[in-house]
């Protein structure tokens, strides 16, 4: 299996890529950049107040939800399937990042893709930061379509030409699914919403492997291929903050220390 193939099998399910991606070094904060959660300037300052003092950024904090049984058979599972629950581990995998949500302190906002994984991972938060949970659409995971449900080796068997015009193509999509061009779209137009209603705020949001990578990718300006070159694996922090100027930082990236024994 290649690298690229690698990446697919665990596309909403696993994690998906590498954790080699340039962008900065899996479960830790980008070189240079501020520790996660700080409200320390990054990049770009150029959005001030009119006092002077430079505006603070506003953060999301990227949660991807905890596993389902779905998850942990690494198959394809997107909003076009059978919206699974988390599993006995994955409740617990959405308390331990809940528990570590609290010890960092500074979310004042929660919002959540509208799948029951999520919205179940985003409860738990919610509840140990006395927060309310918040509903976006836009963040559901990609519909895979006829996909759904399947191995990554099931898809290569059953649909092989449609695989491949997927590695090769963000356009491609499953046969009833979503391309990746239209996942940007719409992940593209929940973030502006939520920049523009939690400006200078630190939010936190509950997602999916394919949306919290294009979040990622979009920050970063990269190309679509480098989705399958990022890891986000179940439970996981990640964290980006965008400046006034129009700039954004990756602070963190597929950080899972409060998962680990």
């Amino acid at each position: 299996m290649t690298g690229r193939e690698g990446a697919a099998a665990g596309a909403g399910t696993s994690g998906g890529g590498s954790s080699e991606a340039g962008v900065s070094r899996a479960g830790t904060s980008g070189a240079g950049s501020p520790e996660a959660g700080s409200p320390e300037a990054g990049p770009s300052d150029a959005g001030s107040s009119d006092a002077g003092a430079p505006a603070a950024p506003t953060v999301l904090v990227l949660l991807r939800h905890g596993e389902s049984e779905l998850t942990a058979q690494k198959r394809f599972s997107g909003s076009g399937g059978s919206d699974p629950a988390l599993s006995e581990h994955g409740r617990w995998q959405a308390g331990r990042a809940a528990a570590e949500l609290a010890v960092r302190g500074g979310v004042q906002a929660v919002v959540s893709s509208p799948l029951a994984r999520c919205r179940e991972t985003a409860q738990a938060a919610a509840d140990r930061l006395g927060l309310d949970v918040a509903v976006e659409p836009g963040l559901r995971e990609t519909d895979f379509g006829a996909w759904e449900g399947l191995t990554f080796a099931e898809v290569r068997e059953r649909h092989p030409a449609e695989l491949d015009a997927w590695f090769a193509s963000a356009d491609a999509a499953p046969s009833g699914g979503e391309s990746f061009t239209e996942v940007a779209a719409r992940v593209a137009a929940a973030r502006d919403a939520l920049l523009a209603a939690h400006r200078g705020r630190t939010v936190l949001v509950v997602s999916h492997v394919t949306p919290i990578t294009t979040l990622v990718r979009l920050a970063l300006d990269a190309p679509a291929g480098s989705l399958f070159r990022m890891q986000v694996g179940p439970a996981s922090l990640s964290e980006i903050a965008y400046y006034a100027d129009g700039n954004a930082s990756v602070r963190q990236l597929n950080a899972d220390v409060h998962l680990r024994p």
